[in-house]
């Protein structure tokens, strides 16, 4: 279900979104090392991605639009955080917010709609790799009840450097052992 934060709505991603998602995504390629991918993608290389995210699920795709405009200001997920089995009931979540968007709460709002979505899914822990510095992203974690549970050092070299990587976890509290 939508939810709505003054000029700020959300709700899950659909496949017209792409080409923004995609836009996004590529300035975070290219300007940052908060993505450790180094080429920037075009819509069709990145549509598996989309569709790996249904509506329903513990996959989600989660995007901020402007109320006024439809214009897409950032854009939160959930995927696996392994291929194995015995991962099946944690994921790795991102949230990824368009240039010149934020410190309008979008990131928060993306968190929140994400994790209300997810509920009601077999899940038992989220995690989330951040690269370092990035203060926001830990400060924005951390309200959403992420704890600091390592540092994979010099793990990503990109832009001529090595960056550390903090990893952080969530407890879900859903799945039951049995």
């Amino acid at each position: 279900m939508p939810s709505t934060h003054t000029e700020v709505q959300v709700r899950p991603g659909v496949e017209g979104d792409l080409d923004a998602l995609t836009e996004i995504y590529n300035h975070y390629v290219r300007e940052t090392a908060i993505t450790f991918d180094t080429a920037i993608f075009s819509a069709e290389e990145r549509r598996p991605w989309l569709l790996s995210h249904p509506e329903d699920g513990p996959y989600r795709l989660m995007v901020a639009t402007a109320a006024d405009s439809q214009r897409i200001l950032g854009y939160a997920t959930s995927s696996p955080y392994r291929a194995k089995p015995a991962y099946s009931t944690s994921v790795e979540t991102t949230v990824y917010v368009a240039p010149g968007a934020g410190r309008r709460g979008v990131g928060g709002l993306l968190y929140g709609a994400l994790f209300e979505a997810l509920a009601g899914e077999d899940l038992h822990r989220a995690y989330a790799g951040i690269a370092q510095p990035n203060e926001a992203s830990r400060r924005l974690h951390a309200r959403f009840g992420f704890r600091h549970v390592g540092t994979y050092r010099e793990v990503g070299r990109k832009f001529g450097r090595y960056w550390d990587v903090a990893w952080y976890e969530k407890d879900l509290g859903r799945a039951p052992l049995g």
